[in-house]
This record gives C-alpha cells, sequence and structure tokens, in this order.
C-alpha cells in the first residue's frame, strides 16, 4: 500500500514496519490497561507488537498505521477471524487510536483502508468482536461502515471488576455470499433436506 497522503487536517495512511512497534505498543498499552476494548489484561511489549504484526503481514494481510502530526495516531489491521479452513474467507479488524488523537475521523479512514484491502484480496465477510457493549464509539464507527450487530455476547469478560460483554459486528466485502469465491472448485452446495 502507497502512502496515503495526508491533508492539512487529515491523517497519511501507510503499511506499519517493524520500527512502529514501539509507538503502536504505547496506543495499545493504553487501551489495555484503561478500557474495556481489549480483553487484555497485561500489555504486550514492543517486541511482542512486532511479532504479532509480522505474523499478520506475513499472512499477506493489512497492518495499516496513521500518521498525524508527525506520529502515529492510530492504527488497524485485519487478521483471520478462526483457523479452521471453511473461515479462510472471513477476517476480524481491530482499530485502536491514541487517546490524544480520537474524534479526529482517524478511526473511519484506518477501517476504511482495511476493508478496502481485504475486499481486493478476495475477503467475502469482516467481523468485528467489541469489547464492552456501552463502546458507543467503536459501535458507532462500525455501523457507518456497514456493520450490522450480529450478536451480543453477555458477560463473557471480566475486567477491571466487572463482567464484560462482547458485541459481534458484521459486514460483507465484495459480494459477500451471493456468490461462491473465485477459487471454489467444489461440488455445488449441498441443498437442505
Amino acid at each position: 500500500m502507497a502512502a496515503t497522503p495526508a491533508s492539512s487536517d487529515g491523517p497519511k495512511l501507510r503499511e506499519a514496519n517493524a520500527e512502529d512497534a514501539t509507538a503502536i505498543e504505547g496506543i495499545y498499552s493504553t487501551h489495555v490497561l484503561t478500557g474495556l476494548a481489549s480483553f487484555e489484561e497485561v500489555p504486550p511489549d514492543s517486541a511482542e507488537i512486532a511479532r504479532r504484526m509480522a505474523d499478520i503481514v506475513a499472512q499477506g494481510l493489512p497492518y495499516i498505521v496513521a500518521e498525524i502530526d508527525g506520529r502515529i495516531g492510530g492504527y488497524a489491521y485485519a487478521s483471520p477471524f478462526r483457523t479452521r479452513s471453511a473461515y479462510r474467507y472471513t477476517v476480524e479488524d481491530s482499530v485502536y487510536i491514541a487517546h490524544d488523537a480520537l474524534r479526529r475521523g482517524l478511526g473511519r479512514e484506518l477501517l476504511n483502508a482495511v476493508i478496502d484491502r481485504c475486499t481486493a484480496a478476495g475477503y467475502r465477510q469482516m467481523v468485528a468482536v467489541i469489547g464492552d457493549s456501552e463502546n458507543d464509539a467503536s459501535i458507532g464507527l462500525h455501523a457507518h461502515l456497514g456493520f450490522a450487530i450480529v450478536g451480543t455476547m453477555p458477560n463473557v469478560g471480566f475486567k477491571f471488576g466487572r463482567w464484560v460483554d462482547a458485541v459481534r459486528m458484521q459486514r460483507p466485502l465484495g459480494p459477500g455470499a451471493t456468490t461462491p469465491p473465485a477459487d471454489y472448485a467444489g461440488p455445488e452446495p449441498c441443498k437442505a433436506l
């Protein structure tokens, strides 16, 4: 992905690299230690962030940062939704914004870029698993970009002394489920009895 030039107000989007791990660690650590978006309770160090990033990039999936005001203000990536082969056309998105860069459109820009990249790569569904059913900002961002709530898993996490829900949202990519994937060469789908 070529860098998207920043306007005077907008972010510059580019592929993340290992040198970004420290900045990403700072953003993510704040979310882990103060929020419910992530169910991690101990923030990973920059070496672990770099390892996770390399794993995602090695799978051909996007990992994008947004530079604003000369620094990384947020990042987003897609990861496999599940490891079993039938899920191979479904990805899960993650978006994290620095607290001092919120409400500047970074989340929308980043998630749009991840959606575009995954659509171009032939993925058919994108899932968001949002920590905390009261996370109106993330739920609103995803709804604005075409995601629908497909379920809420009540009380599946316990963090900061309270039970926390996880909201699942989903949107189709490209033709979604209207046609088989381009590389499908198997038998006709089974019909219900």
